[in-house]
């Protein structure tokens, strides 16, 4: 929508600089010898309530960039949730949508292998599946799965599933990874517990850490520490590499699709930003 698109971009504008982000986004570019060729971007509202005096709208904005990286093209989208509201024809606050983004970090920790089922378990990881999977559903929701406020570990658990990870330690939500019906692992859906469990397993699904992004191929994980203080925050897949072999991810929560994997353009992004490399294998 029109009306959509010159609100967002009013907004853009003001808060291009106060915070920050784009300057970092150009830099980001610039360091990764890319260029951003053009920019598209498209609003659809999502909630309409009105009361005697005023209308609260919410809308989701789809950002694209189209980016050239030596003699390659690649596309990179967002979605991020916005609301404002409209009184006596006026638009007032003006805002991206809050989430919660505590994502339940004070979870209790994982119980380490007290496994009763598939104890030896063994699989092959299908990187392409997984990837596949995340390709499918990077901008929408399995309707076979809940969907969390932060919803970015559930999704890199849903596409981990796709790529044949086993499940294990079901009912004990402290215990394994798994997902059933309308109960689930805190691995399986929290950030934290999910990082802890990649660096503690060594049955079934496992991550091997590495040093450095450039070691990762499509369908491996990156866990992120926004604030640096040892509560992760945040998880992608892998999904392609850039022309400089460099890892470009796919998320949820703000649903991305093919963002470079540092995050250095988020708002989220800090100086003290920890991450954690993951191997992904079994």
């Amino acid at each position: 929508m029109e009306k959509i698109k010159s609100l967002w971009l009013d907004f853009f504008e003001s808060e291009r600089y106060e915070n920050g982000w784009w300057e970092r986004k150009k830099a980001l570019y610039h360091k990764r010898k890319a260029e951003i060729v053009r920019i598209q971007g498209n609003g659809h509202i999502i909630e309409k309530l009105s009361d005697e005096n005023k209308t609260n709208y919410r809308y989701l904005f789809h950002l694209s960039y189209l980016i050239k990286q030596h003699d390659r093209f690649f596309k990179e989208e967002k979605v991020t949730p916005y609301q404002f509201q409209m009184a006596e024809g006026e638009i007032m606050h003006h805002k991206e949508t809050p989430r919660n983004t505590l994502d339940d970090h004070h979870t209790p920790k994982l119980i380490p292998h007290t496994w009763r089922d598939g104890e030896n378990q063994r699989f092959t990881y299908d990187r392409l599946a997984a990837v596949k999977y995340a390709e499918r559903w990077w901008n929408s929701y399995n309707p076979e799965f809940e969907t969390f406020a932060v919803d970015c570990t559930n999704y890199v658990s849903q596409c981990l599933l796709a790529g044949g990870a086993p499940m294990r330690g079901a009912p004990v939500r402290e215990q394994g990874w798994w997902y059933q019906h309308d109960n689930w692992s805190f691995s399986w859906s929290v950030a934290h517990s999910m990082r802890w469990y990649l660096s503690g397993s060594t049955q079934g699904l496992q991550g091997k850490a590495v040093e450095s992004a450039e070691e990762l191929q499509p369908g491996d994980i990156i866990c992120y520490d926004f604030q640096g203080d040892d509560r992760w925050d945040h998880n992608t897949i892998v999904v392609a590499k850039d022309a400089n072999g460099m890892p470009l991810v796919n998320a949820h929560t703000d649903n991305s699709r093919h963002r470079y994997w540092s995050y250095e353009d988020s708002t989220a992004w800090t100086p003290n930003i920890k991450y954690k490399f993951f191997q992904i294998g079994g």
